[in-house]
């Protein structure tokens, strides 16, 4: 053994002895801070408004000038059931801005006794994971769905989100039967390489122990929690921060101009915090929701939210 070689296992073996780097080694740099990557929502720019195919590829257009990182598809804006070459023209707007498409917000029901109903809204969840996978989306958001006693979505918002339930059911019937539901459609998940993020949306989603009762007994890596920082009306801190370890993805909404059912006036600096927190490296996705233009408001929400995740990562 040559001597340079005696000299550097006599050193390793000092400092494995020791527990410390001598003096002439040099100490590891620190890891750099990640960059928290933010995407937008379709929904941004076009609300629930169920428009053209072209009015989303706009959208993605839109969202690379202003200079995010990624897209939110809301599946509801284009069809339930698009053309592989829709898909591939939305991809292929999203790879010309260097946008990544990070999440494809859907909607189904699973509160419903009838067990035809539930079946359809599994097959139909199911063929959305699909669809997912296609555009190349890791996350897909979900829901449990709602009782559909409450006559309209305004009336929902102007009593907060609380429905009673079907007459002759009370709400804990509701959660073996969601919970069967999303227990089939995570195989599909596992097959395709999505994972599912649960919202708290309303429904049974709409309290963090509603929410995290059904991840915690389906007990799959792929369901997860979809975390929408404005669907906790009242004391939304606490109960982001009960949801937050469980997150796949973060929906932030703001409200420039006032909001379309409400406005609240959310501490970004203290949500990326609790993240942090929560050891949360995911995507952030806008979902604006004010009455100002999105011309405007979108890139105002895209500083606030650079401004604070920035800072925190």
């Amino acid at each position: 053994m040559s001597p340079s070689r005696r000299q550097f296992f006599a050193s390793a073996a000092a400092v494995t002895a020791a527990g410390t780097i001598p003096a002439t080694a040099k100490a590891a740099d620190p890891a750099p801070k990640r960059k928290v990557h933010i995407g937008v929502s379709t929904y941004s720019y076009m609300k629930l408004g169920r428009k053209t195919a072209d009015d989303v590829v706009n959208c993605i257009n839109t969202a690379g000038d202003h200079g995010f990182d990624g897209v939110e598809i809301l599946l509801q804006q284009i069809t339930d059931k698009p053309s592989d070459a829709l898909l591939t023209k939305i991809k292929q707007r999203a790879l010309v801005h260097g946008l990544c498409i990070m999440g494809l917000s859907t909607h189904q029901s699973f509160l419903s006794p009838d067990k035809e109903f539930r079946k359809r809204n599994v097959e139909l969840t199911n063929r959305q994971i699909e669809i997912a996978a296609k555009l190349g989306s890791g996350t897909m958001r979900v829901n449990t769905g709602r009782w559909g006693t409450t006559r309209s979505f305004d009336q929902l918002m102007r009593n907060k989100g609380i429905e009673p339930p079907l007459e002759g059911y009370k709400e804990e019937d509701g959660y073996p039967w969601v919970i069967d539901c999303l227990g089939q459609c995570v195989k599909a998940a596992e097959k395709y390489g999505v994972t599912l993020g649960l919202e708290n949306h309303w429904g049974l989603g709409r309290t963090p122990e509603g929410l995290l009762k059904i991840v915690e007994a389906v007990k799959s890596p792929w369901l997860k929690v979809t975390m929408d920082t404005g669907n906790f009306l009242e004391e939304p801190y606490p109960k982001l921060e009960m949801i937050a370890p469980h997150a796949v993805l973060v929906q932030a909404k703001t409200y420039y101009g006032g909001g379309t059912w409400y406005t609240l006036d959310l501490d970004y600096d203290k949500i990326a915090k609790l993240l942090v927190k929560a050891r949360y490296k995911g995507w952030i996705s806008l979902e604006f929701e004010g009455r100002e233009d999105p011309k405007t408001a979108v890139p105002k929400s895209l500083t606030l939210l650079r401004k604070a995740f920035g800072g925190n990562a």
